[in-house]
């Protein structure tokens, strides 16, 4: 049997150049093995190293990035269009919206300095013509004023005014409120005159001024009723205080005017006697029904009243009846306790006994010399001392009348109405 032959290479090696030699062959799995492995200075830069070069760094945004990357879609350009044109448009308008609220602003602050001006500069004027000691308080109505006032006219204005003397009063406040006005002017610091179209006012008198002035911190005013007011006070007489009450009634005196009539005017010696100046029946020195009632109780003081023919005759008294009451107490206890008979006593003028029998005041307890000065006292130097009245001015033009009165808790209301006043040149 013959073994297979395998064929042999010889490979001629040769350790120097020669004609001879002949170039070695270089194995294929040398050359993968050269690729395989990595140059001892690293990679080199280039373009077949860096298509080579396999990053094995685990890339850092995990993966979320790789989800990223698997749910990407095409961008909408449209959208984004839109959001960058109201991004770029708000600024503009936020300005636009600065600038006219800045601009609204400052006209409102001009508008109010133009209208304090004004108020300030009339207030300064009515209290130069009224000669007032101080100035008024004046409103002007109506936004914007600029506007009226180019348009010159003005929609209402209020002025008020404190203490106003009249006569022997002083008015507490005026106040009127003027309405479509019509002015004639240039301008704030300009303005000749005004027509007012149509005027209403109150005029308060208060009874803390009354007091005041009237009653010299004596005498007390306060309502009574619809139209009347009640003075309560006191006057010093021969030594005595006397008090003083009086009833007055408000009225109206023309169409500008207003008067007070007092009755019912009362001076009371404590509670002993009443004294109404007059010559009437109700007029004189009269007991109170307390005095009258204790007078009945002391013998000594009816028996020298019922002595005096006089004041049996004014209380309509029989002379028989007198003369057994004199003689016999039980028949003066029944006479004198009987009703009418007290009534009859409390209206016995005390003035016309003391003109004949003075001492019968005296043992009443009356003063004389206190008598003498009540008598001095008139009517008209009561009334006096409660009277008053004013009358509102007369325009140069126009209308001004007063409308009616009234009596309030705080004073009188004096309410007044106008139309087509001229005020100015």
């Amino acid at each position: 049997m013959r073994t297979p032959h395998t064929p042999t290479h010889h490979i001629a090696h040769s350790d120097g150049p020669g004609p001879d030699r002949v170039p070695s062959a270089r194995s294929p799995y040398d050359e993968l093995a050269a690729l395989a492995e990595d140059p001892a200075g690293g990679p080199q830069d280039g373009p077949l190293d860096d298509f080579l070069r396999v990053d094995d760094t685990p890339d850092q945004r995990g993966d979320d990035a790789d989800d990223a990357d698997d749910a990407w879609a095409p961008p909408n350009h449209r959208r984004r269009g839109r959001r960058r044109n109201r991004a770029t448009g708000l600024p503009t308008m936020l300005r636009l919206t600065v600038w006219v609220l800045t601009f609204a602003c400052l006209l409102a602050l001009a508008d109010r300095w133009a209208l304090l001006y004004a108020e300030r500069q009339a207030a300064d004027r009515l209290k130069d013509r009224l000669h007032l000691t101080a100035a008024p308080e004046v409103r002007i109505g109506g936004f914007p004023f600029l506007t009226q006032l180019l348009d010159q006219r003005l929609d209402s204005v209020q002025v008020t005014v404190p203490d106003v003397p009249a006569d022997r009063v002083t008015l507490t406040q005026v106040t009127a409120t003027a309405r479509d006005i019509r002015i004639d002017g240039d301008g704030p610091t300009a303005v000749r005159g005004a027509l007012v179209r149509q005027m209403h006012g109150q005029v308060l008198l208060s009874f803390a001024d009354m007091n005041r002035e009237l009653g010299a911190s004596q005498v007390a005013f306060s309502a009574q009723g619809p139209g009347r007011i009640r003075a309560l006070g006191s006057l010093r007489l021969a030594g005595h205080d006397v008090r003083v009450r009086a009833d007055a009634h408000i009225q109206r005196d023309g169409d500008r005017g207003i008067s007070t009539s007092v009755d019912g005017m009362r001076l009371d010696i404590g509670d002993l006697a009443t004294y109404r100046p007059g010559t009437g029946r109700t007029e004189g020195l009269h007991l109170t029904r307390a005095a009258a009632r204790r007078v009945t109780q002391e013998a000594d003081k009816i028996k020298a009243l019922l002595g005096v023919p006089e004041i049996v005759h004014r209380m309509g008294v029989p002379d028989s009846a007198v003369h057994a009451a004199l003689h016999d107490e039980d028949k003066l206890h029944r006479l004198t306790g009987a009703p009418r008979f007290l009534h009859q006593l409390t209206r016995v003028n005390l003035v016309d006994v003391a003109l004949a029998h003075p001492e019968v005041l005296k043992r009443l307890g009356v003063d004389l010399s206190l008598l003498t000065s009540l008598t001095k006292l008139t009517r008209p130097q009561i009334a006096d001392r409660f009277d008053f009245a004013f009358r509102i001015p007369n325009p140069p033009s126009g209308d001004l009348r007063l409308q009616r009165v009234a009596v309030d808790k705080d004073g009188i209301h004096v309410y007044v109405s106008g139309a087509g006043l001229l005020l100015g040149k």
